[in-house]
């Protein structure tokens, strides 16, 4: 039986990765909306609650960690798990990554696989 189709909001300022992103997460049949920057993020947010976000860390206009640590403040979206997406493996990143109250970091370039099983299992924890 197939799972639950969710919608996760991809931002990422380069459009090779959002399309890749948006080609690995709707093989599962979810529902993926991509914005091009955190400021878009924001704007979409504003009327919609995700099941999931996945944002850039180094995106123009505002980072992903700013992006993060803003939807934890808000009551609706505090709940939505927030996967960063970084090129950057190194202890400063995941301080900032723990910092903002990101759930998981994933790391640049993606394993698609991995990266399908831990959207999921961020989300289906949630809903636990």
């Amino acid at each position: 039986m197939a799972g639950m189709a969710y919608t996760i909001l991809v931002a990422d300022d380069e459009p090779a990765i959002r399309t890749m992103l948006e080609v690995i997460l709707s093989a599962d049949g979810h529902e993926i909306v991509t914005v091009p920057d955190g400021k878009a993020a924001l704007d979409y947010l504003r009327d919609h609650t995700p099941d999931a976000l996945l944002l850039d860390v180094t995106m123009p206009q505002m980072d992903g960690f700013e992006v993060c640590s803003r939807v934890k403040q808000v009551r609706r979206l505090s709940g939505t798990p927030v996967l960063l997406l970084t090129a950057l493996d190194d202890d400063r990143t995941r301080d900032q990554a723990r910092l903002v109250g990101a759930d998981d970091l994933v790391y640049k370039p993606l394993s698609g696989k991995n990266l399908r099983g831990r959207v999921k299992q961020l989300i289906e924890a949630r809903r636990a």
